[in-house]
């Protein structure tokens, strides 16, 4: 599709270079999710291809007070391109309200298609190996710690995202809900695996026991 190959010349562009968790890889990621999805739960592929790969062209960190804004800025900023690339007219505000409204933060329930297709394929980076790289990536950024010393796998309290990124795997990651019977098929195995990251992890963090020879590591 040559409109496809012009959008993703216009994404690579205008993507973030500093933000590895919202970059072009992310993007393309994301529109791979949406096509998948769409192949199989429908929807029109000319509004889901440039919500998907425009949908963070605008980001701040988690906890920037302008984070809510991030979503309508960026559904500002994609319909210029797409009337410079002359875009079907009737077209661009719903790929704007499927920005708009692709928010996890926002917490919309859509009823359009499109929309549901994009959070699916966004949700989807919050699941699995790639989420706990972007997770780390962003606690980094966020100046967050890894975990909480005390408590580190939430077993005495509630999650809180604000307090480390473990916190934010067992608020959001493992909690993550979809629209499409396809998205939360292809999440179930990207939940197992980070279950298997945090059982590996709590083994590497607690208190190690004492080995009588090297023949227990085997």
């Amino acid at each position: 599709m040559k409109l496809k190959n012009k959008l993703i010349k216009e994404a690579q562009k205008i993507m973030s270079k500093e933000d590895v968790a919202h970059d072009l890889s992310h993007a393309l990621r994301v529109l791979n999710n949406a096509e998948v999805i769409s192949s199989i739960e429908g929807g029109d592929i000319e509004i889901i291809i440039p919500a998907a790969l425009f949908h963070d062209i605008v980001i701040y960190p988690k906890n920037d007070p302008r984070s809510p804004l991030a979503s309508t800025e960026s559904s500002n900023i994609v319909e210029k391109i797409l009337i410079k690339l002359k875009y079907p007219k009737e077209k661009i505000s719903l790929v704007k309200q499927a920005i708009i409204e692709h928010s996890y933060s926002k917490g919309i329930k859509s009823n359009m298609l499109e929309s549901q297709i994009l959070q699916d394929a966004d949700r989807l980076e919050c699941t699995g190996a790639i989420a706990i790289m972007r997770s780390f990536s962003s606690t980094g950024q966020m100046k967050r710690k890894f975990y909480c010393a005390d408590d580190p796998f939430c077993d005495r309290r509630k999650p809180n995202t604000s307090e480390s990124t473990l916190d934010f795997v067992y608020s959001r990651l493992l909690t993550m809900k979809f629209n499409t019977c396809t998205a939360t098929k292809l999440a179930k195995a990207r939940i197992k695996f980070i279950r298997i990251f945090l059982k590996q992890l709590r083994e590497e963090i607690s208190t190690p026991k004492r080995l009588n020879n090297l023949s227990e590591l085997q």
